[in-house]
């Protein structure tokens, strides 16, 4: 229900440092470096300026609820158009003033909130509340603040309220006592994430960096060694964790939710199951988990740079306590290709790849297509007569990898097209000779899937080699590099666009991503968020080619194959299910917000759609098909050996025997069978 939860929030960000000449030092290095190396570099001109001005804005007062319209009008009129002259000029004094209005703001607002703490607040007063999907106007004046946060905390507490029970008379009896407790709660977080924000003063610059890249493209970043080490381990199927898994409760408390029994969590001895994380410290700065972003929790977490992490966990029975934890390499599970045989009348592999992930340290060629090819023995000893490939929910990572996974499955020729700063095309050839696998194959693709998935399901069924089920995907068509900002820096990097890659037909499937062969409704595909829905990504566009290929399969075969599948899907119940579904949750999501009073009815009416429509959505998941889905005899000797990786196994299994898209799949390739 998190996903769904309509409350307006403070976004963290710090506040910048005094010294701009340092800054614009930076950013002009960082301009170089992209001027030199972009795939399409911009100017830096007025459409830069409003660019960044903006969103340097927005992210600092997503809700409108800190900078007053006279102040917004003064920041705008200096700076909107003149951001690029500043620059130019090195003065980068601009963001010191912005800060300063922005510092004396949080301290305005600061106070308010304390006034509201120490008095009662009417409930019985008739206000509306209205929630915006897209950024508007700073509206605010001077003699609108204080009514503006007591709109803001009146409706927190009763939409906090309301969640508490689904029994609206239970609610209004025990209002009193309830009321003081979630007022206390929301009051003393809010004024948390302002503190937060007033005692630090490193991030603001970075953000800065960041909106002056994007303005290039929406994957173009600054990354600082710690950030760039983050990223890294990102792609890696082994990095440095705490190993332990964490989540939210309904009270947004993060508690421990599983611990590795290799992991040095563990090992510890002192931390358990269940047990609530009140602070994380690198013993550089500490992090109160209660009002510092999930962003800077994870960055803070997942830092490669910070080997060890003093935990504050507090247990129901007992005070809290603080546990030391040092780092170890540990293999990342739900970041590792897996597989597992499913049966109905003929036996067909299934692989999972989360990832394109590579070791980029040790250049060992140990990558996700080695893992592939290891999954694929073990799957042909079971005598497999097809295979299933899932690249759902996988964001990407190392295009080497997806050309080398993409070389297993063809025999020989072209496989894409790259195109660099200068208009070079480049054309890129099957690595390998021959096939690796001959059989029928399946890949299972949704909105998630993006860039390296995308380009090796483009070649896959460019070639015919297979039929992709799913939904459209991202749309990302683009190739990114890790640059260092100059040659000797090791602090400061910049990821930069620096290809794009064509489909061997020569289209694109940029900002549009790649159609399967058979559609199939998600759950939740209507909010799934698009490259098309970034403003500075690169349009689609296609490419005059004289490639010349031959496809595996027959064009006919393939059409057969996709009429079959697209009629069962059409009169399938679960599908069509879900197409309501997502009806409902286009409405409540993405439609435009009629005002809301800001009342205990309202509220809760409100609530109770969404928690109405959550419970739907969880009882219509779990209604399961029963699938055949089983380990491989090589795979089951190997569990034997290694026991304490069968709770994850099992894990995957029972996910896998109630998947309606992999039920699917597998009358696919049994069609490919007999018609073929």
């Amino acid at each position: 229900m998190k996903g769904f939860s309509l409350v307006i929030f403070l976004t963290t960000f710090s506040l910048f440092g005094q010294n701009s000449a340092i800054t614009c030092e930076k950013l002009s290095k960082i301009n170089a470096l992209i001027q030199r190396e972009h795939l399409n570099p911009k100017p830096v001109d007025d459409s830069l300026s409003v660019f960044v001005f903006d969103s340097f804005i927005d992210k600092l007062d997503p809700s409108r609820n800190i900078f007053l319209k006279s102040e917004y009008d003064i920041l705008s009129k200096k700076y909107r158009l003149n951001i690029d002259d500043f620059i130019k000029s090195n003065d980068c004094s601009f963001l010191t003033e912005i800060s300063s209005v922005y510092k004396k703001d949080l301290l305005r607002n600061k106070a308010i909130l304390e006034k509201i703490d120490r008095e009662a607040i009417d409930y019985e007063l008739k206000d509306t509340i209205r929630f915006y999907k897209k950024a508007f106007p700073i509206y605010l004046l001077d003699s609108q603040v204080e009514k503006v946060w007591r709109k803001k905390i009146r409706y927190q507490i009763l939409d906090d309220i309301s969640q508490t029970s689904k029994n609206l008379d239970s609610i209004k009896a025990n209002f009193n006592s309830i009321e003081a407790l979630v007022k206390d709660i929301v009051i003393q977080n809010e004024l948390c994430r302002i503190n937060t924000i007033l005692q630090n003063d490193t991030d603001l610059e970075e953000n800065l960096y960041n909106d002056f890249c994007g303005y290039f493209d929406p994957h173009t970043s600054y990354f600082s060694d710690d950030s760039k080490s983050s990223f890294v381990a990102s792609l890696s199927k082994e990095h440095l964790s705490l190993g332990l898994n964490v989540s939210l409760n309904e009270k947004s408390e993060i508690i421990v939710e599983d611990l590795d029994p290799n992991g040095p969590a563990f090992l510890t001895g002192k931390i358990k199951k269940g047990d609530q994380i009140i602070s994380i410290s690198n013993r550089k700065e500490t992090l109160l988990v209660t009002c510092a972003s999930l962003e800077s929790i994870s960055n803070m977490i997942l830092s490669e740079a910070n080997k060890n992490i003093v935990l504050t966990l507090k247990r129901k029975t007992g005070k809290s306590f603080e546990v030391l934890i040092e780092k170890q390499i540990i293999k990342d599970e739900e970041n590792t290709v897996y597989s597992f045989i499913v049966e109905k009348n003929i036996k067909i592999g299934y692989i999972k790849i989360p990832s394109f992930y590579a070791d980029f340290e040790d250049n060992n060629g140990k990558g996700c297509a080695q893992d592939v090819v290891k999954e694929i023995i073990k799957l042909q000893k079971d005598n497999i007569k097809g295979l299933i490939i899932d690249l759902v929910d996988n964001g990407g990572g190392s295009m080497e990898e997806a050309i080398k996974l993409a070389g297993i499955f063809i025999d020989k020729g072209p496989i894409s097209v790259v195109i660099d700063k200068n208009k070079i095309q480049t054309k890129i050839e099957d690595p390998f000779k021959g096939m690796f696998y001959k059989d029928p194959i399946v890949l299972l693709v949704n909105g998630n899937s993006a860039s390296a998935s995308e380009f090796f399901a483009s070649v896959l069924q460019d070639y015919n080699r297979a039929v992709l089920i799913g939904s459209t995907t991202l749309g990302k068509a683009t190739m990114q590099t890790i640059l260092p900002l100059e040659e000797n820096d090791n602090e400061n990097f910049v990821k930069v666009t620096v290809n794009k890659f064509y489909r061997i037909t020569g289209k694109s499937h940029q900002s549009v991503g790649i159609s399967p062969n058979v559609i199939l409704p998600e759950i939740y595909e209507t909010i799934f968020q698009k490259e098309s829905n970034f403003p500075t990504a690169f349009k689609n566009d296609s490419i005059n080619t004289s490639i010349k290929f031959r496809t595996y399969f027959k064009n006919s075969l393939i059409e057969k194959i996709t009429k079959k599948s697209n009629q069962r899907v059409a009169n399938d119940s679960y599908f069509n299910a879900i197409k309501n579904r997502n009806k409902r949750i286009d409405d409540l999501v993405n439609q435009p917000k009629t005002a809301t009073p800001v009342n205990v009815d309202a509220v809760f009416e409100e609530q109770n759609k969404v928690t109405a429509l959550w419970d739907d959505i969880t009882i219509f998941n779990s209604k399961s098909i029963d699938l055949n889905v089983y380990n491989s005899n090589l795979n089951k000797y190997l569990l034997a050996i290694h026991p304490l990786e069968k709770t994850y196994n099992q894990f995957q299994l029972d996910g896998l025997k109630t998947n309606h898209y992999l039920n699917e799949a597998i009358t696919i390739i049994e069609d490919f069978n007999s018609l073929k």
